[in-house]
């Protein structure tokens, strides 16, 4: 499962910059990934202002203007990647190569180092946390995320615990390594689930389809079930924080199943914990970007704009003019090409990225698929869509409209 204010790039104590300003990726396509210098980071003041060596995708998520839209695809790493399952053939524990730091790094670059994108987010998983703080898990091969001791009692309660980082060093140490390989090319992408698509496996004991348990708990225990996630909230938070501290230079919440909840219901199970956490990592790490996804948001977009987020992530079932329209100019937004658009031909994956980066605007605007990268998806079809997002410019999309000319470069 997968995975973004004004510091230059986002510690909460101390920042990271490369050793010499940041260098625009050439427009032009190419047939294979721009080669790039890695640069060593250095420490800089948290106090330093936004520096012109942020990456493309940290100024995209302010809002600064860029001369492109940044691009990053979720699940950016994974199946599709022929590298990747043969790395999997010979550790085929999920847990074992999303926990273990040299994997997680080795997974992580892999689109690096083949598509050059703009943001390079760690190889985890949003239960990675749970053990930390007193929920251990297994994955099964057929059944996935499997949770032995579901929380639905007062009792059941008391096997939680404040989150113990140390326990997570692998993540930290895996972001530290990160930050130093790609440096200030691209950014380095954390993330997070939320509270209520965490407290929907916890309670469930797994995945499901109808989300039963919890939903019932929301009118026969109520205050279990925000006892909950008020847990969850203080120690997700925490993690947020750690990884900002460990390099991240943004972070994404997922809110993957959100949208299974009325707006209504989401607004009273979802949102104020989602809030909690944005204030907080908003105090003690002002600089960082967040972004928030929910799979099926398109009832929620106000009130996602509500929870104080930077970048707003659309799903692909809607539309991005209207997406824009509806959320305004003051906030980013990232998306949405459909995911099952990877499997047309080339010139269709150009038509429809030209749709939605036109549709979105020059300001405030990440290219990204509007869910995950899906199984068996063509890793030239991936090539190609980060070709085109490089080729675009967004200065000779202004010059030719002005001119009367067609209004997309690429």
């Amino acid at each position: 499962m997968m995975g973004f204010s004004t510091i230059s790039s986002s510690y909460c104590g101390v920042g990271w910059r490369s050793s010499s300003l940041f260098t625009p990726l050439n427009f032009a396509i190419s047939n294979g990934p721009a080669s790039s210098q890695k640069q060593s980071p250095k420490f800089i003041s948290a106090h330093a202002s936004a520096s012109s060596s942020d990456p493309l995708l940290v100024k995209a998520a302010r809002g600064e203007p860029v001369n492109r839209p940044p691009a990053w695809m979720m699940r950016q790493a994974g199946r599709y990647m022929a590298v990747y399952r043969k790395l999997a053939e010979k550790y085929p524990s999920f847990r074992e190569r999303s926990e273990t730091t040299d994997l997680i790094v080795q997974i992580s670059l892999q689109p690096w180092e083949a598509f050059r994108p703009d943001g390079v987010i760690i190889f985890s998983d949003i239960l990675t946390p749970l053990p930390a703080f007193g929920v251990p898990f297994d994955i099964e091969d057929v059944r996935g995320p499997v949770i032995q001791s579901p929380i639905r009692s007062e009792e059941d309660l008391k096997a939680l615990h404040p989150i113990d980082l140390e326990k997570l060093q692998f993540v930290g140490d895996s972001l530290k390594i990160l930050r130093k390989e790609v440096g200030e090319q691209a950014a380095v992408l954390g993330f997070v689930g939320a509270p209520w698509t965490i407290a929907t496996y916890i309670v469930e004991g797994g995945t499901t389809r109808t989300y039963k348990t919890i939903k019932s708990m929301c009118h026969t225990s109520p205050a279990l079930l925000r006892s909950l996630l008020s847990h969850l909230t203080k120690a997700i938070a925490e993690y947020v924080v750690y990884q900002v501290e460990s390099g991240a230079h943004c972070i994404q919440i997922f809110d993957s199943w959100g949208g299974q909840l009325p707006p209504h219901m989401w607004e009273m199970w979802s949102k104020p914990y989602i809030d909690e956490i944005v204030r907080t990592v908003k105090q003690k790490c002002p600089q960082t970007p967040l972004v928030l996804y929910i799979n099926g948001n398109g009832g929620f977009l106000e009130r996602m704009k509500g929870t104080g987020v930077d970048v707003i992530g659309l799903d692909w079932t809607v539309d991005m003019a209207d997406g824009r329209k509806r959320l305004g100019s003051d906030i980013s937004i990232q998306g949405n090409v459909d995911p099952a658009c990877l499997f047309s031909p080339l010139p269709a994956i150009t038509d429809e990225i030209k749709r939605v980066i036109s549709s979105a605007g020059t300001k405030g605007h990440i290219l990204n698929l509007g869910h995950g990268v899906l199984v068996g998806t063509p890793e030239d079809a991936v090539a190609h869509f980060f070709d085109v997002a490089r080729s675009f410019d967004y200065d000779s999309r202004v010059e030719n409209h002005a001119a009367g000319e067609p209004n997309l470069v690429a």
